[in-house]
């Protein structure tokens, strides 16, 4: 496994400034290196790492995508074990989550915001 440095929940306050050190698959740390390289491109994306809710347990962390344009913000959150894929098209990212006998909830980030599909379906060829 390896580890992830991320902040802390926003409580206790006591600890409100330290990083925290979560142990994560490897396969995960290869999504959030995607995010990471497709938000630092583009102005307008932030991605925030966090502490999540089940302390002490591996992959406990949550990512927060933000997106600022104007007066315009817009956030998605989600648990780094719900993501099943992150792909980078160049001009989006498309982040697969609970994937089904080909049905997947998709959320599609592009430089001028976000669009989430909760009934995708796959196709293959």
């Amino acid at each position: 496994m390896a580890h992830m440095t991320v902040m802390p929940r926003e409580t206790p306050a006591e600890r409100a400034n330290e990083e925290i050190t979560v142990e994560i698959d490897e396969a995960y740390t290869v999504y959030v290196a995607t995010i990471e390289d497709w938000v630092s491109l583009r102005q307008g994306w932030e991605l925030m790492l966090r502490e999540g809710t089940d302390f002490g347990r591996a992959n406990n962390v949550e990512l927060r995508l933000l997106f600022v344009s104007g007066e315009q913000t817009s956030s998605f959150a989600f648990r780094i074990e719900q993501l099943d894929r992150a792909t980078d098209t160049s001009s989006e990212l498309v982040l697969e989550f609970e994937q089904q006998d080909g049905i997947a909830k998709l959320a599609r980030l592009t430089t001028n915001g976000l669009d989430l599909e909760l009934f995708h379906i796959l196709t293959y060829t």
